[in-house]
């Protein structure tokens, strides 16, 4: 008995502790199995205590009073699938006749506190038919990245949502995307786990960064075109207008709208044409846009230029394959005329930790007003944590995996055989030679320590 007890007390123990440092394993051992338990023992009794039930059906009181048995109690939704998952659960709910999903949204919070697990979230799938994901412990925390992913081509996995689940970047559902956040709010590790991601993808990169190039010329080597001023941005961004012109008469060649023509062989865009003819799709990176559209003068012809550039790569760039990926600290009104229209063709949003309320207004007040106050919430001490919307309305919470410089730089390098050689781009691709040892800054250093 004596043995039996110092084991158990052991097993308590590795439990807590495994809890406390290394949560991931403690739900892969021990978690799953007590929150099915609590879940199975507790369901009936959280789903009337949340107004989940429905009353018996007249048919089955009937058939009590015939059988002189009890009156039947209310009902909860049927679980028609409960499958545990390496960050939580899921519960597949068949609902009850009078039931909606929307109660079942609204209850998710009750649900949390009801099965003690830390997150609770629910979409429906079909009708009668709603998906509850139940995670066992704060995911974004320490985020993981599965090993295994479901890329495709110019979808790549990014980060993790607050659910579990993993949040992709989806160029042909979300054309183009603005990211917005603070100084330290994780915006560049972002911006670099997409670059990393893009990277083994059939693509080409273009960057336009205004600070110098300090984020994207060290990725060179996987970039096939880079500006980092805004005479040279304005240049790459007229030679990337005439590429989509050339791409759209491509296209208009290749329609060939006779009657013999089949539906499915009309091409509209790119992915239509055949793999043969297909131009590789373009992926436009703007780092901190506001160093590339402010400007000092009212009336500047070297600013309204490039907005005009970039509105028109938003609205037409789509079916030539070209894709903008704008990101900034602030993105309203105060940088000039043209950006609210080059922020309306933007669907796909994500803000980090931002410093006002007006700054998350910037991304979400048009598409998604619940996600303005989750973006202002987010924790100082949280570097990377964002709220994504896309135009349905909906959000999530998700975090992007830590990805220091070094590591991007490699995943670039290794991948730098697959970067393309547009011609049209070609006066823009970045040198690659070893750079000449350059001068001390006129700057005071700080003196090493000893």
């Amino acid at each position: 008995m004596t043995w039996l007890t110092v084991a158990l007390v052991l097993v308590v123990a590795a439990a807590g502790l495994l809890r406390w440092r290394r949560p991931a394993w403690y739900w892969m051992t021990f978690g799953v199995t007590l929150a099915m338990l609590r879940v199975l023992v507790r369901y009936a009794s959280v789903m009337d205590a949340c107004g989940l039930t429905v009353p018996p059906s007249r048919w089955r009181l009937a058939l009590a009073r015939a059988a002189n048995r009890p009156v039947p109690g209310p009902r909860a939704p049927r679980i028609l699938r409960m499958r545990p998952t390496r960050t939580g659960l899921v519960l597949r709910l068949g609902l009850r006749p009078g039931q909606d999903a929307f109660d079942v949204a609204a209850s998710c919070d009750r649900l949390r506190h009801s099965f003690a697990l830390y997150g609770v979230t629910s979409r429906e799938l079909r009708s009668g038919v709603v998906e509850v994901r139940m995670t066992g412990y704060d995911v974004l925390r320490r985020v993981q990245m599965p090993a295994r992913t479901d890329t495709r081509p110019m979808r790549v996995p990014v980060a993790l949502r607050e659910d579990g689940s993993i949040h992709y970047r989806d160029y042909r559902a979300v054309p183009h995307a603005l990211t917005l956040g603070a100084t330290e709010s994780g915006k560049s590790v972002y911006q670099r786990n997409l670059v990393a991601a893009l990277a083994s993808q059939h693509v080409a990169l273009v960057g336009i960064d205004c600070k110098e190039g300090v984020e994207l010329f060290p990725l060179a080597r996987r970039f096939s075109a880079l500006a980092d001023n805004p005479d040279t941005a304005a240049e790459l961004l007229d030679a990337l207008v005439s590429h989509m012109q050339d791409v759209y008469q491509l296209i208009r060649a290749e329609q060939r709208i006779t009657a013999d023509v089949p539906d499915a062989e009309i091409a509209a865009d790119i992915w239509s044409l055949p793999e043969g003819l297909r131009p590789i799709p373009i992926v436009v990176l703007v780092d901190e846009v506001a160093e590339l559209t402010l400007s000092a003068k009212r009336n500047d012809p070297r600013r309204d230029r490039i907005v005009r550039a970039l509105v028109r790569l938003a609205q037409l760039g789509r079916a030539a394959g070209v894709y903008l990926e704008i990101c900034g600290q602030r993105f309203g009104s105060e940088l000039g005329d043209g950006i609210t229209m080059l922020r309306a063709q933007l669907t796909g949003r994500t803000a980090h930790r931002v410093n006002d309320e007006t700054s998350a207004k910037m991304a979400f007040a048009d598409i998604a007003p619940d996600a303005v106050l989750a973006a202002v919430q987010i924790p100082t001490d949280m570097p990377g944590v964002a709220i994504t919307g896309d135009s349905t309305g909906g959000w999530a919470r998700i975090r992007a995996p830590h990805t220091s410089l070094r590591q991007a730089v490699n995943t670039c390098n290794r991948h730098a055989d697959l970067t393309p050689d547009l011609p049209a781009l070609a006066p823009f691709r970045p040198a690659l030679g070893i750079p000449a040892p350059a001068d001390a800054p006129a700057v005071e250093s700080i003196p090493a320590t000893t």
